[in-house]
């Protein structure tokens, strides 16, 4: 495993980070009877003897069992004394300041710690540091939570414009930033190096796109000729970043733990050829979306029929444009099936035309429906 200074925070990091988001956890709510937590607990003792060094989790992961999974898993054979922990304070589910100690009280006691390493504010953007963080004197709180032993760094994770992370960085107040990067969104890269040169640590989330980069072939794969499966290139592409400390994956079983640490002990990034070819077929395949949809989303709200036209045309884009065969058939499988939707697939398409109406690209969406219904129905073809 290769090991990285983690910005200012005196720590060094495993390259692979332990995601605790996809557990094997029976999906259980957290007021009904404890799930069976064995096979997440030997997954992550599994990831820490390989010499993964941190663990990320949070408040409501999994219905709330991630943090008590993790929890065990590090009092096995000490594992709290090398691994670094880091969950995150939901701020959304704040009502007073008081919140803050109550939620972080009881983190604890599910992570069955007397401390966090890093606890990150989940999810905000540059508009939280006139909401909630003022609102609820975050910064204070935090301060005092250090005080006590209960934290040792305030970090964020982030899914806001990157100018915004300039933002939320400039405040002097975070040891790290968690953050999306991935060989099919690249747009934090100049705040990731940002970052770094802030003294930040800094870690990226969806190494493989949500699991859009998991499945092997398409564009990537083909670009270097096949000398790695894309989700082997997919993580050695973030790893390869020399401002990035950490990749975070979300590892549901044995198998992906040893690829994984595999890939993240292996010290030689991607060539500068590699990731130039990387690069040109990045932006090819940037021009190539557009020609089928920008997601724009002018569209799906005139359906009669309620046919959810960018998810179809995206699911069209990923098999097109990518090359990424299973998946565009997974995500096209998906449509229609959320009973809290009122959406179908491009098979209940009546091809009235009134989508084609409010496109402002002049699109024919008619034809990419009928195409998407046609061939997104069938097998992936080898």
């Amino acid at each position: 495993m290769q090991f990285r200074k983690f910005g200012n925070t005196g720590f060094e990091i495993s390259a692979l980070g332990f995601g605790a988001m996809r557990l094997p956890v029976a999906n259980v709510p957290f007021d009904g009877p404890e799930p069976d937590l064995e096979p997440a607990v030997e997954l992550l003792c599994r990831g820490f003897e390989a010499g993964i060094n941190y663990v990320d989790t949070a408040y409501f992961y999994l219905n709330g069992w991630s943090e008590i999974a993790v929890g065990r898993a590090l009092k096995r054979n000490h594992w709290r004394d090398k691994v670094r922990l880091s969950t995150k304070l939901p701020l959304g589910h704040m009502k007073c300041a008081d919140d803050f100690f109550r939620i972080l009280e009881h983190q604890l006691r599910k992570l069955d710690t007397d401390h966090i390493d890093f606890y990150h504010l989940h999810g905000i953007g540059e508009s939280a540091l006139s909401g909630p963080i003022r609102e609820f004197r975050i910064f204070e709180q935090a301060a005092k939570a250090r005080d006590r032993g209960m934290i040792r760094h305030l970090s964020f994770s982030f899914h806001d414009r990157p100018e915004a992370m300039k933002t939320l960085i400039d405040t002097g107040e975070f040891s790290s930033v968690l953050f999306q990067y991935n060989l099919l969104d690249t747009a934090n890269e100049e705040m990731i190096a940002y970052a770094a040169g802030k003294g930040l640590g800094t870690v990226a989330m969806g190494p493989v796109g949500g699991g859009r980069l998991a499945f092997a072939g398409g564009v990537f794969e083909d670009a270097l000729g096949g000398k790695f499966t894309t989700p082997e290139l997919a993580l050695r592409f973030v790893l390869s970043n020399p401002n990035l400390c950490c990749a975070l994956s979300g590892m549901g079983n044995p198998e992906m733990v040893d690829d994984n640490v595999r890939v993240a002990s292996d010290p030689a990034p991607l060539s500068a050829s590699e990731l130039s070819a990387l690069a040109q077929v990045r932006e090819k395949c940037a021009e190539l979306r557009n020609v089928y949809c920008t997601g724009c989303n002018y569209c799906g709200p005139s359906c009669p029929k309620h046919v959810a036209i960018p998810a179809v045309l995206e699911a069209l884009i990923y098999d097109r444009v990518y090359g990424f065969h299973e998946h565009a058939r997974e995500r096209y499988r998906k449509i229609g099936t959320d009973p809290n939707k009122q959406e179908a697939n491009a098979s209940a398409c009546v091809h009235c035309g009134v989508c084609e109406t409010k496109c402002p690209q002049k699109l024919p969406i008619r034809k990419y429906l009928t195409e998407a219904a046609e061939l997104l129905s069938q097998p992936a073809r080898k």
